[in-house]
């Protein structure tokens, strides 16, 4: 086993981590169908993969994660998670910050605020419909 492999139960818990948070953010839109939910799988399958081959980005995972979920969605459904922020003109949605990197958040680029962290969108929404 090469030394630079990323011990198992980091890459899990790191994966394990992700798919909460997305979840979350899922569940407080109401949006956490298990077709929905099958996205967010298939998110963490492909993740998995790729922090293998660059294990330097492991702590990218969650953002990443939002961001397939989000593009999955988009292809289906239309976007996700709509701007809880501002109550006037199209409704648009959140985007990650930083799209790669650690401590991602919900960011509304209209108003040009950090809405909420990944994971933590209930909270920015008081569980309103996204």
């Amino acid at each position: 086993m090469e030394s630079s492999r990323i011990p198992v139960s980091a890459l899990e818990q790191a994966l394990h981590t992700a798919r909460a948070l997305v979840l979350a953010d899922l569940a407080a839109g109401e949006v956490a169908a298990a077709d929905v939910v099958s996205m967010v799988e298939d998110s963490v399958v492909q993740r998995r993969w790729w922090v293998e081959q660059w294990p330097d980005g492991m702590a990218f995972l969650a953002g990443l994660v939002a961001q397939d979920v989000q593009d999955a969605l988009l292809e289906r459904y239309g976007r996700w998670p709509l701007c809880p922020v501002c109550g006037s003109g199209d409704p648009h949605a959140l985007d990650v910050e930083p799209e790669l990197g650690p401590d991602p958040h919900w960011v509304c680029h209209q108003a040009g605020v950090k809405v909420a962290a990944v994971g933590a969108l209930g909270a920015a929404t008081g569980g309103a419909r996204s």
